[in-house]
């Protein structure tokens, strides 16, 4: 495989270009758009911004690019079926959907959810809801590593657990959970499990079938695509679903889970987005017989995958220079175990005041709770203050992080 041709990609985001010298550490609050995306949006709008289900020709467009779209993102997942790809808003309105529905087959023999205190709250606090339906809540606690050990979820699965609910990867810490192993463990008691992968799509390879999860939600936001989200589920499973759908509306998967009109656009652009990263594999790996459009994806993701751990190497450094507390993973040696998004506080600094002097520098990233209220108080952390966020993807790199690192200084300095 070629060196990561981190030039060429950059070249790819106009965004970049445009906001010189203003540097997006901020991607895990909504990544930078290719050109592909802006055009595929664009040409929805201008071309058949129409509404699907019609008999004239740009109607029947809408309804092939949805089409398109759906085999995309199933090829993006490693689905069996396109089918199985819902789209809607967002990621948590699917939460929300799937979790009302599993609510109507609570039984008393069967009623206990498994939830994490590392997760986004739009993976906990729909799952808390179910209480009034007769759900009972186990916690899986992540340890001071700020990891989620699949050996401390095992004492807590019983025939009793209906569900285990966590994330791919931390949305605040940048620790990755071995989900194939919570599948596991959760089939093994009879239980499902239901993943947000919101956070893991623009860092590594989804396998849905390698992973054996049971439901998925996703958004395009920061995969480089717009703001929408999709749902992801085993055939069988969407189809036991008891859904709001009326009798005249297929009671099938997708659309007895589609609420209403999506956004046909960002859909577009959802699947321009994965052609993106299907056009960067092929860029990335010599002409081969017999490839298709995963195997590309698969090279893409690999390489993206290798690329940020040098990423998540000089941040860590970076931050240690500057005598930034990290959160979670901090040793550098452990790249393999996060992605390039790291939650830290600089000593008697307020978080905020950080961020904006940070902003005076042009260079973006949050400061806050990041909707984690658990995850704050497992850190010791104060609601209103929180802790401060720098999160990285591929099209960042080692020069902006040395910029970022000299700025940091500065302000740890009080200078």
């Amino acid at each position: 495989m070629n060196e990561f041709p981190i030039d060429a990609v950059r070249a790819k985001f106009p965004a970049l270009e445009r906001a010189k010298p203003f540097v997006y550490f901020d991607n895990a609050a909504g990544a930078q758009l290719p050109q592909s995306v802006l055009d595929a949006v664009a040409h929805h709008l201008l071309d058949i911004n129409v509404q699907r289900g019609g008999r004239y020709e740009k109607s029947r467009d809408v309804d092939r690019m949805i089409t398109a779209a759906r085999e995309k993102v199933a090829t993006w997942l490693n689905a069996g079926d396109p089918s199985e790809v819902a789209f809607g808003m967002n990621a948590t309105s699917f939460i929300r959907l799937v979790s009302l529905a599993i609510a109507q087959t609570i039984a008393p023999e069967r009623n206990q959810f498994v939830i994490t205190d590392l997760d986004h709250d739009a993976n906990v606090a729909t799952w808390l809801a179910l209480k009034r339906f007769g759900a009972e809540i186990v916690w899986w606690k992540m340890r001071d590593d700020g990891r989620l050990h699949v050996e401390d979820l095992l004492p807590l699965l019983s025939r009793k657990t209906k569900l285990v609910a966590c994330t791919a990867v931390s949305h605040a810490l940048g620790s990755l959970v071995d989900v194939a192993a919570v599948a596991r463990a959760a089939h093994n008691v009879g239980a499902e499990m239901f993943l947000d992968c919101v956070h893991y799509g623009p860092h590594a390879l989804i396998d849905v079938q390698d992973w054996d999860c049971d439901y998925l939600v996703c958004s395009g936001y920061k995969a480089f695509a717009p703001h929408m989200g999709f749902l992801w589920g085993k055939r069988a499973k969407l189809l036991a679903l008891p859904t709001f759908r009326e009798e005249f509306i297929p009671d099938e998967p997708p659309y007895k889970i589609e609420a209403g009109t999506f956004i046909f656009e960002n859909v577009s652009g959802m699947s321009a987005a994965v052609g993106y990263f299907e056009a960067l594999g092929r860029d990335l790996s010599p002409p081969s017989a017999g490839q298709m459009p995963r195997d590309h994806i698969a090279t893409a993701m690999t390489a993206i995958r290798s690329y940020e751990q040098s990423l998540s190497r000089g941040l860590l450094d970076a931050l240690a220079r500057a005598g930034a507390t990290v959160y979670g993973i901090s040793e550098r040696t452990r790249a393999d175990e996060r992605v390039p998004t790291v939650c830290f506080n600089l000593p008697h600094k307020h978080p905020a005041d950080v961020v904006e002097r940070m902003a005076e520098a042009n260079i973006g990233i949050r400061d806050g709770h990041m909707y984690a209220p658990r995850l704050m108080g497992r850190l010791g952390l104060a609601m209103d203050r929180g802790a401060v966020r720098v999160s990285l993807v591929h099209y960042n790199t080692l020069d902006e992080i040395h910029r970022f690192g000299d700025a940091l200084k500065k302000v740890a300095a009080g200078a």
